[in-house]
């Protein structure tokens, strides 16, 4: 069922979302060269605490996954395009990171990440192909933000990410995308990021989607799961970036809720 919420609601799914946003801007501040991506989480964590929030993704387990989900963030580190596991691994130089995280705060949830790149790669050629790989990520995010008013269509969403995602020659994560979010994290409806206009539901205002492209350097769609049961990574081994907002749609348009203020929004 899609839930339509009220002005209450989003207000606290703004706050959720403002502590989401708080979150992901500490990791990446604490980003560096040799840092453990476990203590990376550790700094979400005591950030969503601090803030009187629940970490949304702690104990997540689907029905298709092995075991209840054990870290606060997921950060997937280059060729990883979602759900890495963050262990011991520490970063190196020319590193793409990508953090995605989620705060519950009395009973609504927010939902984001970001993708950035720790340091210089020796090769400045990796550099820019990653900064390129992100900054279209980024405007095929802004492309489904700009969609989301009332009266469009999810496919009008769909062909806005997908449609800038292609233009650049990025593969898009096959049978991934965005969705509904409220009470949980994972509601209805489903956000392809790929699809044609003019098709799917009515936006309306009291709708609020989770967006998040998550577009692959090679060009493929594929991926692999690692034998974690969670981490999956692009089947050609390239480059993988991921960023997501979460979404209101509103009488005057869609709002992002996971930004710190509203005159500066996680990019």
């Amino acid at each position: 069922m899609i839930e339509i919420k009220t002005a209450d609601e989003i207000e606290l799914m703004r706050r959720a979302g403002r502590i989401t946003a708080a979150a992901l801007a500490a990791v990446r501040d604490a980003a560096a060269v040799g840092v453990r991506l476990d203590a990376l989480d550790e700094v979400a964590a005591d950030v969503i605490a601090d803030a009187g929030a629940e970490a949304l993704f702690l104990g997540y387990q689907p029905g298709a996954a092995p075991t209840p989900y054990p870290g606060v963030t997921c950060i997937s580190v280059n060729d990883a395009v979602v759900h890495g596991i963050p262990g011991r691994y520490r970063l190196a130089a020319g590193d793409l990171v990508s953090v995605d995280c989620g705060a519950r705060y009395r009973g609504w949830s927010g939902d984001a990440a970001l993708s950035f790149i720790v340091g210089e790669h020796p090769d400045p050629r990796v550099t820019r192909s990653d900064e390129a790989l992100i900054a279209t990520t980024r405007a095929a995010l802004d492309a489904g933000i700009a969609a989301a008013r009332p009266g469009a269509r999810l496919g009008d969403v769909a062909h806005a990410i997908g449609r800038v995602a292609r233009a650049a020659g990025y593969g898009l994560m096959a049978n991934h995308g965005g969705h509904g979010i409220g009470r949980e994290m994972h509601e209805a409806p489903h956000v392809p990021n790929e699809g044609r206009p003019g098709r799917g539901l009515v936006l309306r205002p009291g709708l609020v989607l989770a967006l998040e492209p998550m577009l692959i350097a090679g060009g493929t769609d594929a991926y692999v799961e690692d034998p974690d049961g969670w981490t999956l990574r692009t089947a050609d081994g390239s480059r993988a970036a991921h960023i997501e907002h979460t979404v209101a749609v509103t009488e005057h348009g869609p709002e992002v809720l996971t930004q710190l203020a509203r005159t500066r929004a996680m990019r």
